[in-house]
C-alpha cells in the first residue's frame, strides 16, 4: 500500500481508504496502549508502595510506544505531503488528506509535552483549517451531510477540545456541523446514510458530554 501511495499518481477511493485504514488499525493499538501505559505510570506512582524500578520498567514501555507512534505519524504524514496532497484533484480528496493530516499531527500532540507538543498542534490546527476551508468552499466545497466533511467537523472539535482545550469553540463547531447536516438530511445519497448519521451521532454524543462537563466546572 505505501508503494501505491507513493506512485505520485492521485489514488481511487478504495485505495485511499485502505491506506487510511492500514494507518488507522496501526496508529490505534498504539495510541490505546500508550493511554494504559499512562493510567498504570500514574497510579503506582501514586502508591507508597510503588519500586523505583518497577515505575522506570513502566515509563521506558512507555517511552518504546511513543517511539513507534512517532515513526508511524512521521512517515503517512511524509506519504501525504509528499504524495498524496499535490495529486488531489477533487475536493473530497483535498479534504481527506488535509484532515488526515490534522489528525495525525494531533496523535503526535496527545504525548509530547512542551514545545514539541505546542509544534504539532499548530501543525494539527493548520491541516484541520485548510481541510475546512476546502470542504466549506461555496462552489467546490462538500455538502454538509458528506461523511468525510461530517468526520472533519467531529475530528477538529476533538482537537479543540481535548488538545486546545477550547470548549466552546469545539461544542460551537460540533453544533453547527450537526445542525446544518439536520438541515439538508432530506438530500442524502443512500450509499453515504450510514456513515453520515453514525458521525452525527458521536457529534451529539460529545456536545452532550462536552455540555455537561462545562456544567460542573461551573
Amino acid at each position: 500500500m505505501k508503494m501505491v501511495a507513493r506512485s505520485k499518481k492521485e489514488l481511487s477511493v478504495e485505495e485511499r481508504n485502505l491506506l487510511s485504514v492500514a494507518y488507522k488499525n496501526v496508529i490505534g493499538a498504539k495510541r490505546a496502549s500508550w493511554r494504559v501505559l499512562s493510567s498504570i505510570e500514574s497510579k503506582e506512582g501514586e502508591k507508597a508502595s510503588a519500586t523505583e524500578s518497577k515505575v522506570d520498567t513502566i515509563v521506558a514501555y512507555k517511552q518504546r510506544v511513543e517511539s513507534e507512534l512517532d515513526t508511524v505519524c512521521e512517515e503517512i504524514l511524509e506519504i501525504i505531503k509528499e504524495n498524496l496532497i499535490g495529486t488531489a484533484l477533487t475536493a473530497e480528496s483535498k479534504v481527506f488528506y488535509h484532515k488526515m493530516s490534522g489528525d495525525y499531527y494531533r496523535y503526535l500532540a496527545e504525548f509530547k509535552v512542551d514545545k514539541p507538543r505546542d509544534e504539532a498542534a499548530a501543525s494539527a490546527k493548520k491541516a484541520y483549517l485548510q481541510a475546512q476551508t476546502a470542504a466549506e468552499d461555496s462552489e467546490n466545497g462538500l455538502p454538509p451531510t458528506h461523511p468525510i466533511r461530517l468526520g472533519l467537523a467531529l475530528n477538529l472539535s476533538v482537537f479543540y477540545y481535548e488538545i486546545l482545550g477550547l470548549q466552546s469553540e469545539a461544542c460551537e463547531l460540533a453544533k453547527k456541523a450537526f445542525d446544518s447536516a439536520i438541515a439538508e438530511l432530506d438530500q442524502l445519497q443512500e450509499d453515504s446514510y450510514k456513515d453520515a448519521t453514525l458521525i452525527m451521532q458521536l457529534l451529539r454524543d460529545n456536545l452532550t458530554l462536552w455540555t455537561s462537563d462545562g456544567e460542573e466546572k461551573e
